[in-house]
């Protein structure tokens, strides 16, 4: 095992340790203790294989960057994705995960650059350079930032300051063959913040409206209401828009 992997494990070493210590599960070990010897429920090896963004997840979790999948980066990756409830676990870098990665380096400020505008009101932001959607009112974060997808190619979420005009909890599309939007809530024409059952990355992006997992699609529908608005900007990966 090579050095980054030593200081990987002990990293995960100590937090557990801590974590123990906090729950109070951790019990002294008797001198007359039998050897350590194979477990059952010793994790499995890791095996996947390099994934689309090795490189990102290596430079996110502070392993070295080569863009080539290692014994110790899949574990690394395997043990992010269980801390963040990503399915499934396997150490893979898929786009799920680097999505949840910038996510999470989102919620450090997620406005730090000043592309959402700060208002009196609340404004729902949707950044489509890191496909991530939080809401806003003054300074103060209501809802941290979650993961979206909005539209792919020639049909890209439409840019500019929006007001929910109407909304409606069991919706299903007139023009995508009965498609389920869950808690939709129009802002512009046929384009919606609703949620999307499944795989949030099961495509190359909407037909236009901004997909969010089922939870964060309630949280939203919970918190605004018609009259709100919403501030889209930014291109997402992959489209000319």
């Amino acid at each position: 095992m090579g050095m980054r992997g030593t200081t990987y494990r002990r990293r995960i070493a100590v937090a557990a340790v801590t974590t123990a210590l906090l729950t109070g599960t951790l019990h002294s070990v008797s001198a007359q203790a039998a050897p350590a010897g194979p477990r059952a429920d010793r994790p499995a090896a890791c095996t996947a294989p390099t994934g689309p963004y090795q490189r990102q997840l290596e430079r996110y979790l502070q392993l070295p960057v080569d863009g080539r999948q290692s014994t110790e980066d899949c574990e690394a990756v395997r043990d992010f994705q269980r801390q963040n409830g990503i399915r499934p676990a396997d150490g893979q870098a898929t786009l799920g995960t680097y999505r949840i990665s910038v996510v999470l380096t989102a919620r450090k400020n997620p406005n730090a650059a000043g592309k959402c505008p700060v208002r009196s009101y609340r404004v729902t932001c949707v950044d489509m350079d890191r496909q991530v959607l939080w809401v806003q009112k003054g300074e103060r974060v209501l809802v941290p930032p979650v993961p979206i997808r909005t539209g792919r190619e020639a049909e890209e979420t439409r840019r500019g300051m929006h007001t929910i005009s109407w909304r409606s909890r069991d919706h299903h599309s007139t023009l995508y063959d009965n498609a389920p939007m869950p808690y939709a809530q129009f802002f512009d024409g046929g384009q919606a913040l609703h949620g999307h059952p499944g795989d949030l990355y099961d495509g190359g992006g909407s037909a236009g409206c901004v997909n969010l997992r089922m939870p964060d699609a309630k949280r939203l529908w919970d918190l605004l209401d018609e009259g709100d608005h919403v501030y889209v900007w930014g291109t997402k990966p992959g489209t000319g828009a």
